[in-house]
């Protein structure tokens, strides 16, 4: 009898907390609708330097330049190293001046690079225009607009990072469906002209009337520049001294360094298990999918239980997808592939833009994550070009696939032990 009368008690509460959760949740988007879409103008636009875009041109790319996969896959290798190299000094500036400055002058520099690259006629200039666009697309604007959404918010980090994330799976489910549209009726040259118009004439103005006033996060307190030793707040010394920090990334970066090559090398593997074009841009949607709905339940996770306890978690559905993808050449096993390294890049999104704030704080957060975006960089630069040398020697995609996956799954371990000592640091805090 304690037993009935008890879980209708219990439904009725889970009700009552899904409705107020929901009703927070559309009062948090409708206060902060402006700067929470100038974040994701910042990652809807970043796509022009993504893998994913980049990769939708390889065939052209390589049919205009005469070169092979292991080739295209070095030059890009090349330009993103160094964009890596340079994104150490070029991420700092949103600690220096205004965010919307350098978002407008990163916009503006991201069109001249979309510009080059419908003018590119040699590998050296093709290995310049890669320079820009990783550097500004890959790395410049989404690390502006998670820099913002982690100083401007606090209790509500987690779905400011999940929300302005979002821009980035708009691009991902919407671009190459277009593009593949637009490259049956123009050149690819004329596709990369169109990019670099809608930046100067859509992204800039629009960027420029949501973010020219910035948000004040309510109940913190401002630290000032003389306060630069404040207990929480790690300088950018401090943070590359700290052995966790690196730690950590040795297994955070799985997704980006086997994903990139995975997307990046999208024709080639299409070609070995008989997918066609249309299959291909239809997986890229269901990778949005996934990747949006754990962004969301990622972002309301972190602000309930903090950044450090999604660490375990977020490998296991990547290591299940190189498993999948490397044991079928059916259709299915592209979109469930696709799905699953959603879900993983979802929840690695809300990781990346919350977890080192809420350990190192957000004075030094630029030049921090100036770091930790340059490692990103460097993992997304030699993924493609060590997996197209292999390719080129003979090594198969599914061998490849099964190495990440019980990498991933050692990792998976390795974070479980490490979230422990994490969470213990940011209590003591």
């Amino acid at each position: 009898m304690v037993f009935r009368r008890e879980v209708p008690v219990l439904l009725e509460h889970h009700v009552a907390m899904n409705r107020h959760d929901l009703s927070s949740t559309l009062s948090f988007l409708q206060v902060n609708a402006r700067w929470l879409v100038g974040g994701m103008m910042l990652t809807v636009f970043s796509s022009f330097g993504q893998a994913f875009f980049i990769s939708l041109f390889g065939s052209s790319l390589r049919a205009s330049l005469s070169m092979s996969n292991g080739q295209f896959g070095a030059i890009f290798m090349l330009s993103t190293l160094a964009s890596a190299a340079s994104f150490l000094f070029i991420g700092r500036l949103v600690d220096r001046y205004p965010a919307r400055f350098v978002a407008l002058g990163a916009c503006l520099a991201l069109s001249m690079a979309c510009l080059g690259m419908s003018l590119v006629s040699s590998t050296a200039m093709l290995l310049l225009v890669l320079y820009a666009l990783r550097l500004l697309g890959q790395g410049l604007l989404p690390h502006i607009a998670m820099v913002c959404m982690a100083r401007w918010y606090v209790a509500e980090r987690g779905r400011a990072v999940a929300v302005a994330s979002l821009g980035h799976q708009m691009g991902v489910a919407l671009l190459p469906l277009l593009v593949v549209s637009l490259l049956a009726r123009a050149d690819w040259r004329s596709v990369w002209l169109l990019g670099a118009l809608s930046l100067l004439l859509v992204a800039l103005p629009v960027i420029h009337l949501l973010m020219r006033v910035e948000r004040k996060p309510r109940g913190v307190v401002t630290v000032s520049s003389d306060e630069a030793e404040q207990p929480g707040q790690w300088t950018y010394r401090e943070v590359a001294g700290d052995p966790y920090f690196w730690l950590t990334l040795m297994f955070v970066l799985i997704p980006a360094f086997a994903g990139t090559s995975v997307i990046f090398h999208q024709a080639h593997i299409s070609d070995l298990k008989g997918w066609s074009a249309s299959l291909i841009a239809g997986g890229m949607t269901a990778m949005s999918v996934g990747n949006v709905a754990a962004l969301l339940l990622s972002g309301q996770f972190v602000d309930r239980r903090g950044a450090s306890r999604l660490l375990p978690v977020f490998l296991l559905p990547f290591a299940l997808a190189c498993l999948v993808l490397s044991g079928t050449d059916q259709a299915w096993g592209l979109l469930v592939f696709m799905v699953l390294l959603g879900i993983s890049q979802g929840m690695s999104t809300t990781l990346f833009g919350t977890l080192f704030a809420e350990i190192y704080g957000t004075q030094h957060l630029g030049s921090i994550r100036a770091l930790l975006m340059s490692a990103i960089v460097l993992a997304t630069a030699l993924g493609p070009g060590l997996s197209g040398y292999l390719i080129d020697h003979g090594v198969s995609v599914d061998a490849l696939l099964r190495g990440v996956a019980v990498y991933a799954l050692c990792g998976a371990a390795a974070l479980w032990g490490l979230s422990r000592v994490l969470v213990q640091r940011v209590g003591d805090t």
